[in-house]
């Protein structure tokens, strides 16, 4: 895994930029601390920053391939092909030499080999960039599912590129930051909008599409999209089928020449790749699977259930870990912990973006930092819920059939409404979220693939299904891609695999509920892998710190910035609003907003202050 970033001006001389463009790279130092590399032509400034993960002295970027001492193509790569063994093969037989182990040559010789056509043939998470010296033309490239991130701002002659914003903000001819209302309605929408990455000017590549950059023109290619069809197993069949995917998934996932761990949490998604892992280790002979958990100071001992969690993590947490025989860390955080201004700051750094989830982003932040003192890759339970139809809400008739996105109708929607209450009246007027949101919904659901003479509730889970297969997830995708390279961890999201969420998108509802309960076909496939109270266990989101203090302390950190004089967000905020949610004792009486809205707020103004934002609506 890396970060990536690049620049192509077909008028200009790029290589008197180097200065420019190596600001470009060091924005990624975070992503890729074990190496860099800047590629230097007339046209083209190509830059990368490496977190070494798979043939480590050999796989060095950018990658140029060459043919009798003549450059043909550059390479700019952050992810994994988890196929690239097979890939190699068959280059070879096609004549292709290789002088590296690594994924990233086979890359390159399988761009050669196919062109854009490539992306068809991976299995992995990937964001990548090719520079074809001989055609002059750029390509970027978006894994299916959009685990990995990519940014990019066309110019009038040209392009720039890179995994995060920030690597493209470096850059002069990005301009000032700037806003305008439909970046405001991104940001505070909780939808995740194709394509549109808030900053003025500024595109996200879309999941399963590629992007090519002539001197003529830009074109967007869609490669991959999730499609329709009848679903030709019996139960038994898909369960196995289900286990099988799972299982060659996991053992794909292993493949690393760094240590390699699992995030483990207690739950049915977590706890099923922890334990695959661990077979697939013995298996290998390479030791026991190293897990790692967070939790919070006293949070076991004074949990109190809410809509979204019936219990802790730990004591589940502990279950799995004694059944498998797992070597395990809890990683525990106080309120001190999750308020510390300098991990605050990183967050957002990470983020580019106010958009976090307040303690919950700062906790995990906090969960990669400790795990990369061990580990550099991590595998994760991420998106099983949206694969199989895990969410509580997804068994909610009022959610399911509201005129809306599930998540945006669920009880628990109140945690992440962000700073949205707090707006000004006449600008919330103006932004009307709740139409931009149905703008969007309407949207999404003219994308979803119909099935011939499907009706009732089968039709609308389809619907839902795809909703958060290509909306939700990039939502939590992204986040876990931030918090993690910003420490420089890998974390692998098999759930994510095109093939798993192709053959389970076409699985009807009520196979995906046989037993009555939410992902009842990733509970029958991982029955004997898992301890008894794990397999019962209902779904249970991330948890969020419940000290008092926590609050208290997000409290009165609004108010010292309220009373403080001018602010950033003024222009933005209604300060009676903000006064009303500090003085609202605790979450009761009223609205979610207190919590959730004040850090929505104190992220708000930290981000106008220090990217110095232009807001134009």
């Amino acid at each position: 895994m890396c970060g990536i970033c690049g620049w192509v001006d077909f008028k200009g001389d790029l290589q008197q930029a180097g200065a420019v463009a190596q600001a470009m790279t060091d924005t990624m130092a975070c992503r890729g601390p074990d190496d860099e590399g800047l590629w230097l032509a007339p046209h083209a400034a190509i830059g990368h920053r490496r977190l070494a993960v798979i043939d480590i002295e050999g796989g060095r970027q950018p990658m140029v391939a060459d043919e009798d001492g003549q450059p043909l193509a550059v390479l700019t790569y952050s992810g994994e092909i988890y196929n690239f063994i097979e890939l190699r093969a068959e280059l070879a037989a096609q004549g292709h030499r290789f002088l590296t182990h690594s994924d990233t040559e086979v890359l390159l010789h399988a761009y050669l080999e196919w062109g854009e056509d490539l992306a068809e043939r991976l299995n992995g998470m990937f964001a990548f960039a090719i520079w074809d010296i001989r055609r002059e033309e750029l390509l970027l490239v978006r894994d299916r599912m959009g685990i990995k991130p990519l940014y990019y701002y066309p110019l009038p002659d040209g392009v720039l590129f890179g995994s995060e914003p920030k690597a493209i903000l470096a850059n002069p001819l990005a301009g000032t930051p700037t806003v305008d209302a439909d970046g405001l309605r991104e940001l505070m929408s909780f939808v995740k909008s194709p394509e549109n990455a808030v900053y003025r000017g500024m595109y996200e590549v879309r999941p399963g599409h590629t992007v090519r950059v002539t001197r003529e023109f830009l074109c967007r290619r869609r490669y991959w999209h999730l499609e329709s069809h009848e679903h030709p197993d019996d139960l038994a069949t898909t369960v196995g089928t289900v286990r099988e995917l799972l299982e060659d998934i996991v053992t794909r996932q292993l493949i690393s020449d760094v240590p390699l761990c699992t995030l483990l949490s207690g739950g049915l998604d977590s706890s099923t790749i922890t334990a695959l892992a661990a077979r697939g280790l013995e298996e290998l002979g390479a030791g026991k699977i190293r897990s790692f958990a967070v939790d919070f100071t006293g949070y076991s001992e004074n949990f109190t259930p809410d809509e979204m969690r019936d219990a802790p993590d730990t004591p589940y947490v502990h279950d799995v870990v004694r059944h498998i025989g797992a070597e395990h860390a809890d990683i525990v955080l106080d309120s001190a912990d999750l308020m510390h201004p300098a991990v605050r700051a990183a967050v957002l750094r990470a983020r580019d973006l106010p958009i976090g989830i307040g303690d919950m982003d700062t906790s995990l932040h906090l969960l990669f930092r400790a795990i990369r003192g061990h580990s550099t890759v991590a595998l994760s339970g991420e998106s099983a819920d949206e694969v199989f139809g895990g969410y509580r809400w997804f068994f909610d008739p009022e959610v399911v059939f509201a005129d809306t996105f599930p998540w945006l109708a669920s009880a628990g929607f109140g945690h992440f409404a962000g700073v949205g209450p707090l707006l000004r009246e006449d600008l919330a007027r103006k932004l009307d979220i709740p139409g931009y949101r149905a703008d969007s919904y309407r949207q999404a659901l003219d994308e979803v693939p119909r099935l011939e003479g499907e009706e009732g509730l089968e039709r609308r889970m389809r619907e839902i299904s795809y909703l958060h297969l290509t909306r939700f997830v990039q939502i939590l995708l992204d986040r876990k891609d931030r918090m993690s390279m910003a420490v420089g961890l890998e974390v692998r999201v098999p759930f994510c695999d095109h093939r798993l969420v192709e053959y389970v998108f076409n699985t009807p509802w009520a196979m995906k509920t046989f037993d009555g309960r939410e992902k009842s076909l990733l509970r029958a496939a991982a029955a004997d892998l898992l301890p008894p109270s794990v397999l019962g266990r209902r779904k249970s989101p991330y948890p969020s710190t419940q000290d008092p203090a926590y609050e208290e302390a997000v409290r009165a950190e609004a108010a010292r910035l309220l009373d403080g004089g001018p602010i950033a967000a003024a222009p933005l905020i209604d300060p009676d609003r903000v006064r009303a949610a500090i003085d609202r004792p605790g979450e009761g009486g009223g609205p979610v907003v207190s919590r959730a809205s004040l850090e929505g707020f104190l992220q708000l103004n930290a981000w106008l202050e220090r990217y110095r934002v232009q807001i134009d609506i």
